[in-house]
């Protein structure tokens, strides 16, 4: 407890070299796990990320609008918000080896059945199973992710944020991988081919981490996802999640309808465009998750300058029209990378700093809380890939592309100005109680001495 307490010092930042000297060589178990934990990560996000590039294109062939569209998208995160919440609280009853390879034995199936939906009549009917194997999707991408990241949590306690950025490598090749190979084989074979390729490529994902990953036991927890929100701090950085979720949930609906309408590209290159938003945040993932690590300190104010820069690239994706900047496809791209890149620097230590504030409010440390917190934080950020594609499409469609990404900007910038606004009336509240003890110790050493 007290070690977890001191990650809020600055002059305690020797306690992640402490466990590194501790564990020069991660242990076999450690190594299969991150093996394991990193081919989750590629297939689920190389599937989830396919839709992207072409599949909204395809649902206004089949009678779909853009807030349809948007919904299809928003329904996923519904069910993965709800998903979250339930995986979490009782990721000990089920089970975290279980609760993994079933939620990728099920999103596999529902990736298959989502590439025979082109085959199904157009309108209401297509429509209707979109929503249903979306949402059942959606419920064994909860179970997978959610499971992923307690047992990553489990077995690295010293060094959460490290593991999880390296992860997040595999997460960015997925998301890069996806975009590119879904619009070349939507364009070279159709609708089905991308879905059942990458369907069976997750099936195999199956049996893999059946053997290679390890049974964790715990004893269930009391506690409750309730009791963690009332802590302004975990407040605000839900908020600031639900932003960076919402910022992804609004590109994966509108940019590639906007790309092929303003710059008349083909779904293959919008595919390539997607790459800009993934490579810097693959890149930045690792290194933001070292140094959070060995200066955790500093994850705050990580998180304060990610939500400012994705607040100015959204506004300069467009761009906004009351700066009168010409939209530019240099533009796009080189704004789709500071938002990757900001994703990296505001994501990665949000999770260390969520487990940070539990322990501090006297949560057990163990598996059960480690599943509140991947559960809590697997729904706010379904909370804001629901809000994203549905509120972000809505605005699109009665005003522009560009409204739309500026006010998606406007409320990163808005979650970074409450945190820094926090920050700064804790440390001022801090160095206050410190005055004042030190005060009251000056004045009883006269007393002492007399």
């Amino acid at each position: 407890m007290d070690s977890q307490v001191s990650l809020q010092q600055t002059a305690d930042n020797s306690i992640p070299a402490e466990s590194t000297e501790h564990t020069p060589r991660m242990t076999r178990q450690q190594t299969l796990t991150l093996i394991s934990m990193a081919s989750v990560n590629f297939s689920s996000m190389i599937c989830y990320s396919i839709l992207g590039p072409f599949f909204p294109n395809e649902a206004v062939k089949k009678g779909a609008s853009q807030t349809v569209i948007g919904l299809i998208f928003g329904c996923y995160a519904v069910c993965n918000f709800i998903g979250s919440l339930v995986m979490g609280k009782y990721i000990v009853q089920i089970g975290p080896k279980f609760m993994l390879v079933m939620g990728l034995f099920v999103s596999s199936g529902c990736t298959i059945l989502f590439g025979l939906l082109n085959r199904v009549p157009a309108g209401p009917i297509f429509i209707t199973l979109c929503f249903v194997v979306r949402s059942i999707d959606a419920l064994g991408f909860a179970a997978a992710m959610t499971s992923s990241f307690a047992m990553t949590a489990k077995i690295f306690p010293n060094n959460v944020a490290t593991v999880l950025g390296s992860l997040e490598i595999f997460t960015g090749l997925g998301l890069i991988l996806g975009p590119p190979i879904g619009g070349w084989f939507y364009q070279s074979f159709g609708y089905e081919v991308p879905f059942m390729f990458l369907g069976c490529f997750l099936l195999i994902m199956v049996p893999f981490n059946i053997y290679v990953l390890p049974n964790i036991d715990s004893d269930p927890s009391k506690d409750s996802f309730f009791r963690l929100l009332t802590k302004v701090k975990i407040v605000l950085i839900c908020y600031v999640i639900f932003t960076q979720s919402a910022g992804l949930g609004f590109l994966d609906a509108t940019l590639s309808l906007f790309a092929m309408e303003r710059f008349n590209l083909s779904s293959g290159y919008v595919g390539l465009i997607m790459l800009g938003l993934s490579l810097p945040y693959c890149l930045a993932s690792p290194l933001i998750g070292y140094f959070t690590d060995k200066y955790p300190s500093t994850r705050s104010w990580f998180i304060v300058l990610g939500g400012v820069s994705t607040a100015v690239s959204f506004s300069l994706l467009g761009p906004v029209p009351f700066l009168h900047i010409p939209s530019k496809l240099w533009l796009l791209i080189i704004m789709l990378g500071v938002i990757g890149f900001s994703l990296g620097i505001t994501a990665i230590p949000t999770f260390p700093e969520i487990i940070t504030c539990a322990n501090e409010q006297g949560y057990e440390e163990g598996l059960s809380t480690l599943g509140m917190v991947s559960g809590l934080f697997g729904a706010v950020w379904s909370m804001g890939m629901f809000y994203g594609p549905i509120v972000g499409g809505l605005i699109t469609q009665h005003l522009s592309f560009e409204w739309a990404a500026a006010i998606q900007g406007g409320l990163a910038l808005l979650g970074a100005l409450f945190l820094a606004v926090y920050y700064l009336c804790h440390r001022q509240q801090h160095r206050r109680s410190v005055g004042e003890d030190s005060l009251r110790t000056d004045e009883s050493t006269p007393l002492l001495t007399e």
